[in-house]
């Protein structure tokens, strides 16, 4: 098999080609993956660029492209093969005739089973078998590069089916028997962590985490994507995108979002970033309204981090204590005026003795404290109960005078 780079450099150059900017630990990652033909397992977050890896590693060695997009429920029959029902039936309808010349000379049922078991081979052969992308990717003629895409959506029982091509790039079909890989496969397999993967699976393959890129190397990325933007508003679209990063979002900003945020300016002909226009445009890249509104409100901070931000939550009327100004609310008047008079004010209400004795319902009896200047203040004697009243109370002893005990 001819060796599709010469290094880890030529990874580099060949990606770049295509518009995907790697680091150096991809690079050799990539590299080695090539030349130990082992499948490679990149595990991340969503939008770091799992999927368009093998895209481009595809586009870089001139490979055809097999992909398994993988669901929660799927069973072999879509990632390995199944037998084309359709067309057996098909073709069992048309030799209808030659069926019956071929079972004309049995007398029994058993005689006429045994007949047609006989036959299983001409059905279940490579001409009715509906080879998925795992089987495909091993009788390939010309080298693929195969895409396991987000394995950990998964079931367990897939892992398992993948164990044997991983290992050894071969599949089993029990009626037939087992294909091998003539040249064997570039295989990609990208998880985004959404549960743990088995050990036996991680066993049989390289692995490499890949995390969001630094500012320099996304910026390349933005770049090498020829958005339309500007050096200095892509630059600064970077720096924001990797503040909205470190918000606490349901979903970060991908690279590709980044993009296409990017793109979106470009076409509205931004030259300048303002916090108006990213703010009318967030959803680009902020894809649930709690994020949009977590990305809006953080904005013009990270468009001019000196910027003062006023508090959406504060009245719109605040009242202050330096200018007196006073509010008539229900007949009782509020002033907001110096401290010296409010303070006067409110002593003044609390000066004992400026309701009569009838405001608490209560009359004056024979002795009671001292009042400020002299005054006795008489304790109110206890409201008397009616008669009608204790028998509402106590129905129970209606027309029965209540006594003190002796």
């Amino acid at each position: 098999m001819t060796d599709d780079f010469d290094g880890v450099d030529d990874v580099a150059r060949a990606f770049a080609e295509h518009g995907y900017i790697t680091d150096r630990r991809l690079a050799t990652t990539t590299f080695v993956m090539s030349r130990l033909a082992k499948p490679l397992l990149l595990e991340g977050p969503a939008g770091v660029g799992k999927t368009e890896l093998a895209k481009t590693l595809a586009l870089a060695t001139g490979r055809r492209l097999l992909r398994l997009q993988c669901y929660e429920g799927q069973d072999e029959t879509k990632a390995l093969y199944e037998w084309d029902y359709g067309k057996q039936l098909l073709y069992t309808q048309i030799l209808r005739e030659k069926t019956a010349e071929l079972l004309a000379d049995t007398t029994t049922m058993a005689a006429a089973v045994e007949r047609v078991a006989e036959q299983d081979s001409a059905f279940f052969s490579d001409r009715f078998l509906a080879a998925r992308p795992l089987l495909e990717a091993v009788r390939s003629p010309e080298p693929v590069v195969l895409l396991v895409d987000e394995v950990d959506r998964a079931d367990e029982a897939l892992e398992a089916v993948l164990l044997e091509m991983l290992a050894e790039y071969q599949v089993s079909v029990p009626e037939i028997g087992t294909f091998v890989a003539e040249h064997p496969p570039y295989v990609i397999l990208t998880s985004n962590n959404t549960r743990d993967l088995s050990a036996a699976l991680k066993r049989r393959c390289l692995h490499l985490f890949l995390e969001y890129p630094d500012a320099e190397r996304e910026l390349e990325i933005l770049r090498s994507k020829k958005t339309g933007l500007d050096d200095a508003a892509a630059q600064k679209l970077v720096e924001i995108v990797r503040g909205l990063r470190g918000l606490d979002l349901r979903k970060s900003p991908s690279i590709s979002e980044t993009i296409d945020w990017a793109r979106t300016l470009a076409v509205l002909g931004v030259t300048e970033l303002e916090a108006g226009v990213l703010a009318d445009t967030v959803s680009v890249v902020a894809k649930y309204e709690r994020d949009v509104e977590r990305s809006r409100a953080a904005l013009p901070r990270l468009v001019d981090p000196n910027a003062t931000v006023p508090d959406r939550g504060a009245p719109d009327h605040q009242h202050g204590h330096d200018h007196g100004h006073s509010h008539s609310h229900g007949g009782h008047g509020h002033d907001h005026g110096h401290d010296d008079e409010g303070k006067a004010r409110r002593a003044a209400k609390d000066t004992p003795g400026r309701h009569d004795e009838e405001y608490y319902g209560q009359r004056a009896s024979g002795s009671g404290s001292e009042k400020a200047g002299g005054a006795r203040e008489i304790p109110a004697a206890p409201r008397g109960v009616t008669s009608s009243q204790g028998a509402r109370s106590f129905p129970g002893n209606r027309g029965a005078a209540r006594r003190r005990p002796v």
